[in-house]
């Protein structure tokens, strides 16, 4: 036995070797053959792909040529997504239902077509019984993966999963939006039942709530949240739901659809591109950075030393020694991302009320001294113009609301949930409906094929 286990161990060395070797392509290369590498033109503005009624996102504007900065924009279905916080905001409710039916129908809805939508969707929060011990006899310890594993558990359970009409789309992406939280809910305390040793909370969804309530009360209990935590988790929810057909894992959706596969296989492809760290953990790094943050800098309240410590970042002297602060910048935006800018607005209300107004005010500071830095000491040769993302402030809300850091990504699922659904949708009802198929250049050289004893 020993020597089988040394003898794979020299295999596994080997071909460990060989594929570093094979994998490797020169940079010049893709230079050389004007490859769009990672859909980016050289301005690292993004290669134009499709045509989408549904999102959009403007960060810059071109004149000669060039791109211009410009204050950040978000639109849903035409609607600027400030308008539509103001307006559900003024009228003292949560919004993220008439946010999923606007991205749905592409209509703002009436109050009596918004009631009856919400009743929908609160009445598909529950799980199939089956459903619901798959979850718990999985025992997961990333909730990304129990939630990907349980969508094809759904789709086991449709009978009518392969088909793909317009009526069996939108049938099977109001199931999927409403069961997203109670998935991640049960997954969560299956998950520190089992590997934590805590008792086993199933609490069963509540019709009459909404959304983000109901996920606060399912995840924490009842009289262990604030109004103002569910008005935050809803208003995340709102601005987490819809980011263009560009980003990672709508096109990753988009892409699978495009082949008519089935709404369970393109959506769990979307929850597998989502849970990469340099998609939807993001918020979860700068967690992490700013309780370094909290530690090495001795007085928040001094911007010289904040700064300072900034240019140490960038010049991969301190933290993890990549040169970035996480949080700042974005692929699109510039001057402002306007989910950051509202996120933040109440973000301060959250942190007044959960007497950390030191620590806000500290990450206020750390996001100006970040965006000076980084324009000090590269930006205005590199021609860039950066701002905070809204993982800057979301992360710090999802932890004063007492949500778990294991959490966020799927937090970010639960939202995001209902802009696949909208493009898989529209991918599939394209007048000019063709399969998703780029092309890559081979530059690898031709070789004689030999037999296998002259080799």
């Amino acid at each position: 036995m020993k020597k089988d286990i040394s003898e794979f161990d020299s295999l596994l060395k080997d071909l460990t070797a060989t594929i570093q070797k094979t994998s490797w392509i020169e940079g010049e290369l893709f230079e050389k053959f004007n490859v769009k590498r990672g859909l980016r033109n050289e301005d690292h503005s993004g290669v134009l792909v499709g045509l989408t009624n549904i999102g959009n996102v403007v960060g810059y504007h071109r004149k000669d040529g060039k791109i211009v900065p410009h204050e950040g924009e978000l639109y849903y279905r035409g609607y600027n997504v400030h308008h539509i916080v103001e307006g559900f905001q003024k009228e003292h409710r949560h919004g993220f239902e008439e946010v999923v039916f606007l991205l749905m129908s592409g209509q703002l809805p009436m109050t009596v077509v918004l009631d009856r939508f919400t009743e929908l969707l609160a009445s598909e929060r529950k799980l199939d019984p089956a459903i619901k011990m798959s979850i718990m006899e999985f025992k997961g310890v990333d909730i990304m993966n129990v939630l990907a594993r349980t969508v094809m558990v759904m789709y086991a359970r449709d009978l009518e999963a392969d088909v793909i009409t317009r009526e069996n789309l939108i049938k099977q992406s109001i199931k999927l939006i409403a069961s997203f939280p109670t998935i991640i809910s049960y997954a969560y305390h299956s998950m520190q039942h089992y590997y934590r040793n805590k008792t086993l909370y199933i609490r069963h969804p509540r019709p009459e709530l909404s959304m983000a309530e109901n996920f606060l009360y399912m995840l924490k209990g009842e009289g262990n949240y604030t109004k103002l935590d569910a008005d935050v988790l809803d208003l995340a929810q709102v601005l987490h739901a819809e980011h263009g057909g560009g980003n990672n894992s709508t096109f990753t959706v988009r892409v699978i659809s495009s082949s008519n596969t089935d709404t369970y296989s393109a959506i769990t492809a979307g929850i597998g591109s989502l849970k990469g760290p340099l998609h939807g953990g993001a918020n979860l790094r700068v967690n992490h950075m700013f309780d370094h943050f909290k530690k090495v800098i001795k007085n928040w309240n001094s911007q010289d030393e904040i700064k300072n410590y900034m240019f140490k970042l960038l010049k991969k002297e301190a933290y993890d020694r990549t040169g970035k602060i996480y949080g700042i910048g974005h692929a699109v935006y510039t001057k402002s991302d306007p989910r950051s800018i509202i996120l933040k607005s109440m973000a301060k209300k959250l942190a007044i009320e959960k007497q950390r107004l030191d620590e806000f005010e500290f990450l206020e500071s750390i996001e100006k001294m970040g965006i000076e830095a980084f324009m000090d000491h590269k930006g205005t040769k590199a021609g860039k113009v950066v701002c905070a993302n809204v993982d800057f402030y979301s992360g710090f809300v999802y932890e004063m609301i007492g949500i778990p850091r294991e959490l966020y990504t799927p937090l970010f699922a639960m939202s995001r949930i209902s802009g696949w659904c909208a493009h898989r949708i529209e991918e599939l009802n394209f007048e000019k409906k063709r399969i998703i198929r780029p092309a890559y250049k081979n530059v690898c050289e031709w070789r004689d094929y030999e037999p296998i004893e002259k080799r």
